[in-house]
C-alpha cells in the first residue's frame, strides 16, 4: 500500500475520471435504482486500492443516479434534519488522528437545494430543519468520493432521527418513492464494526459469525431478524458494541421493493470487520 496519504484516491482520480464524467445518466426507462448499504470505513479507506476501485466499480455498474439521500452512522439528530444543499457547503471533517491531508481533500457536489425540497415534501406536516452550515461527513462523502469521483451528483444527507431499528425501517420506506425518481438511497455504516478485534484477532470469529448471520438474514429478506439483531445475531456484542453503524443498513431494507433481492457488491473482512455492502431492488 502506498504509504501517501489518500494515495489509492489519487490513482483513482488519474485513471478513472473520464469514465466517471461519462457514467450513463438514470433515465426513467432504467426504473427504479437499488437501495445500497455501504461499509464506509474511515479516511483510509482512500489508501486502499481494492477497495477505492470496488466502491467504484460498483457505482459503475448502475446508472448514475440523478441526485443521491445519504443516511450516515455518524449523525442522528431528532427530528429529521439535513445538510445544507446549496453549493459549497462544507463538509464536515468529524475525524481526528488521521494524516492532515484528509481534512483538506474537498469534494463539491453541485447544488441540491431541489433535492432538499423534495425531501422536505415527503416529510408532509413533520418540520424538516436545514442545517445550513453542516456539511456531508465522512460517513457519506468518504464512499462517495470514490464511487462518485467526479462530484457532479447532487447529495443531501439526512439524520438518523434515532437508533431504533424499526425508525430506520420506518425512514426507509419514507424514502422509497425516490428510487423511482432516480434518486440513490444509500444508507451508510459498518457490516461489522468492533475496535476490539484489532487488540484481540481471535475476535474476529465472532464478527465472521455476525456478519455470516446478516448475510443469510438479508438473503431471505428477513427485516424482523435484522432489526432484532441484538438477541438473533452470534457475535453481536463484540461486531457492534454500539448501534450507529449497524442501522443504517435497516434504512436500505426499508427503501426496498423486494428485500429477498439482495447482492453483496463488496465482501471481505478488513482489519477483522466485515466491509460486506449490499444492493437490494
Amino acid at each position: 500500500m502506498n504509504p501517501t496519504p489518500a494515495a489509492a484516491y489519487d490513482d483513482l482520480l488519474a485513471r478513472a475520471m473520464p469514465q466517471a464524467r461519462e457514467q450513463r445518466r438514470w433515465s426513467p426507462s432504467n426504473g427504479a435504482l437499488p437501495s445500497l448499504f455501504v461499509s464506509h470505513g474511515a479516511p483510509f479507506t482512500l489508501d486502499d486500492p481494492q477497495w477505492v476501485g470496488d466502491l467504484f466499480d460498483w457505482s459503475q455498474s448502475m446508472p448514475k443516479p440523478r441526485a443521491i439521500v445519504v443516511v450516515s452512522a455518524h449523525w442522528e439528530a431528532a427530528p429529521v434534519t439535513i445538510t445544507g444543499a446549496v453549493a459549497g457547503t462544507p463538509l464536515y471533517y468529524d475525524f481526528s488522528g488521521f494524516h492532515p491531508r484528509y481534512k483538506t481533500l474537498p469534494y463539491a457536489t453541485p447544488d441540491a437545494t431541489d433535492l432538499a425540497r423534495r425531501l422536505t415534501g415527503l416529510f408532509g406536516r413533520t418540520p424538516v430543519h436545514e442545517f445550513t452550515g453542516r456539511g456531508l461527513d465522512h460517513g457519506a462523502f468518504i464512499p462517495l468520493m470514490a464511487m462518485y469521483p467526479a462530484a457532479d451528483v447532487p447529495v443531501v444527507q439526512l439524520s438518523m432521527p434515532g437508533l431504533d431499528p424499526g425508525a430506520l425501517l420506518e425512514l426507509g420506506a419514507r424514502l422509497r418513492p425516490l428510487r423511482d425518481e432516480g434518486i440513490l438511497v444509500l444508507g451508510s455504516g459498518f457490516m461489522t464494526h468492533s475496535f476490539a478485534v484489532f487488540g484481540r484477532p481471535e475476535l474476529a470469529a465472532q464478527t465472521t459469525a455476525f456478519d455470516e448471520w446478516a448475510d443469510d438474514a438479508l438473503t431471505r429478506g428477513d427485516a424482523d431478524a435484522l432489526a432484532d439483531y441484538r438477541n438473533k445475531a452470534p457475535g453481536a456484542a463484540v461486531a457492534h458494541p454500539t448501534a450507529e453503524h449497524f442501522v443504517p443498513l435497516l434504512l436500505t431494507v426499508g427503501a426496498a421493493d423486494d428485500p429477498t433481492s439482495a447482492v453483496s457488491a463488496i465482501d471481505r473482512m478488513v482489519m477483522g470487520n466485515s466491509i460486506r455492502s449490499v444492493q437490494i431492488s
